[in-house]
């Protein structure tokens, strides 16, 4: 139920700066605000609440009833709203912040890694092939071995090959993902399923990795993967509802109240089969395969199609790879190899594919969202922008180009003049941040997961994860977008430090900015009275600790709709 804002306490804010923080709470009882109302159904007191509202940034308290939020203010006026009914948290004045919003997740995908090999760490060859031996052998004879989430960085970058892992695997057809999603490597047994051989043509805008007698390594690149995903059968729906109810565990346990994933239909009939069943419990933004908007068009479907639990009308093309599979396209060649640049995706580009379906997708009401890692990916996009701004006339589209990764400096002020959401991932920073000035140089690094040019452009930002790439948390993004300190612990003062950013601009993108991507800010993602009731509760006080700390923050309840769907096992 939506209360009366009749009977609403609200603050007013009398100093301090939406972005000065830690603030002092200076506040008021708003003139318009009655005490004359009922019980609220949750109260949360004693908080240090970051509402990410400028009108009102830092509160004590908030009341919600239903799935709503009622109140927000001081603890005194708040505590008003306590009834014999109502279920208090005491925050013992740590953080409380609005759910977060992950801008850019693969979440059935996630769902299945929890329960697959794991060989992210793996840091040497030896250890990658003994961990998918072990695993091989948890499994019954003749069942795929997928995911994985490899990074053949960590033992120096040299490619696995089907050799490494046929003697472990014999009864098992493997096809293991490196993390980035851009490449995998088969056995033998998986190379055969799929019918490739040495004579087998090279696919439009991906590879098959060969020996030198021509022969398939097990390494398929980009569209080269569909070779063998085409071999392996379908999850049944109770698997899929299994492997997407472990990722919404995932959530929950991380504050996750809302995502925008990159759904296949079986996705997203996954989503309405939990929904159906009362299970799910994060809120979901569909974005569908950019060659199938036809289907939606034909079905009638805009952007904005569903209801306040999963929503659907974005289509997602991909311009090219990754920096890490070597697939990201630049206008200059990568260090090792000067006079290659990089994959333009095949399925999207040739003869103006592209162009012919983003017109027509945004020509049927559907919100574009295009992947482009690579500098001249970026640009090449930007000019698609350009084209269906001029062809189609203004209107507020919100396109989105998904990681904006290696920008040239020139093009921030295209996507400011543009209107083009930049979706980034800042925990890509601080691993790939390790590597990266190996493969591009440093001059090109200088404009690499540029997060501060982008907002000093005016450049809308929207956070998340690209889960399973990076981990599901949120803090570890936050922290990443703040320290950028990389992972190997050689920049403790920030890989390219000029792009940092400060915590509440970080906790912005993580929120009304990935809401924003998905034209539903005004719905969620600050806490503002009328609002969905999606909220974090954290164990320790975020602006308080030093930026280092931000990573082993943890949360204490998530709230959905209202209703607390994850409190954390109390230790102390």
């Amino acid at each position: 139920m939506k209360p009366n804002t009749r009977h609403v306490v609200r603050l007013v804010l009398l100093t301090a700066a939406f972005l000065a923080y830690p603030a002092p709470m200076f506040s008021q009882q708003h003139p318009s605000a009655s005490r004359d109302h009922g019980a609220a159904d949750l109260v949360i007191v004693n908080a240090n609440a970051w509402t990410v509202d400028p009108a009102l940034p830092r509160a004590e308290a908030m009341a919600i009833i239903g799935d709503r939020i009622a109140a927000v203010g001081s603890d005194a006026e708040v505590r008003s709203w306590i009834g014999p009914h109502t279920r208090t948290i005491d925050a013992h004045g740590k953080t409380v912040l609005p759910g977060f919003v992950d801008a850019h997740v693969h979440f059935s995908d996630g769902g299945f890694s929890l329960s697959s090999v794991k060989l992210k760490g793996a840091a040497t060859p030896q250890e990658f092939t003994r961990r998918i031996g072990e695993f091989a052998k948890t499994l019954p004879k003749e069942e795929w071995i997928l995911n994985g989430d490899w990074d053949n960085q960590e033992w120096g970058g040299e490619l696995p090959a089907r050799t490494w892992i046929d003697s472990v695997t014999p009864n098992n057809p493997v096809f293991v993902e490196r993390y980035d999603g851009h490449m995998a490597l088969a056995n033998s047994l998986a190379v055969k399923l799929a019918h490739v051989t040495k004579d087998t043509a090279e696919p439009a805008g991906g590879e098959i990795v060969r020996d030198a007698q021509g022969e398939p390594t097990g390494i398929f690149k980009d569209a080269a993967q569909e070779l063998v995903y085409r071999a392996i059968p379908d999850p049944t729906n109770d698997q899929h509802d299994r492997a997407v109810s472990a990722a919404l565990a995932e959530a929950r346990r991380f504050g996750v109240t809302s995502l925008d994933d990159i759904s296949s239909f079986a996705d997203v009939r996954s989503y309405q089969r939990l929904l159906a069943r009362g299970q799910l419990t994060s809120r979901i933004y569909c974005i569908t395969s950019m060659p199938q908007w036809q289907k939606l068009a034909d079905a009638g479907i805009l952007q904005g199609f569903g209801n306040d639990w999963i929503r659907m009308g974005a289509v997602k093309g991909f311009s090219d790879g990754s920096l890490g599979s070597e697939t990201a396209y630049f206008f200059d060649g990568y260090i090792d190899n000067p006079s290659y640049a990089g994959l333009m995706n095949e399925m999207m580009f040739p003869l103006g594919h592209m162009d012919e379906m983003a017109l027509g997708s945004d020509r049927a009401g559907l919100q574009l969202v295009i992947h482009a890692i690579g500098d001249r990916a970026n640009a090449t996009v930007l000019g698609i922008c350009d084209k269906v701004e001029h062809e189609d006339g203004p209107r507020d589209r919100r396109i989105r180009i998904e990681h904006a990764q290696h920008v040239r400096p020139q093009d921030f002020a295209e996507f400011a003049r543009l209107h083009v959401i930049a979706s980034m991932q800042p925990y890509h920073a601080i691993d790939d941040g390790r590597w990266a000035e190996k493969l591009i140089g440093h001059e090109r690094a200088k404009t690499t997961y540029a997060c501060r040019s982008m907002l000093n452009h005016g450049v809308k930002l929207a956070f998340g994860t690209d889960w399973t790439v990076a981990p599901l948390n949120p803090f570890l993004g936050l922290y990443a977008a703040v320290t950028r300190a990389t992972l190997d612990g050689k920049n403790p003062g920030g890989w390219i430090p000029n792009e940092k950013i400060t915590l509440p601009q970080a906790i912005e993108a993580y929120t009304m900015g990935s809401a924003y991507a998905e034209f539903s800010e005004k719905q969620k993602s600050s806490l503002i009275v009328g609002k969905f009731a999606d909220v974090v509760v954290l164990d320790q006080d975020l602006f308080a600790i030093p930026a280092e700390e931000i990573k082993d923050v943890n949360v204490l309840h998530t709230i959905v709709a209202g209703k607390i769907v994850y409190t954390a096992l109390m230790t102390r």
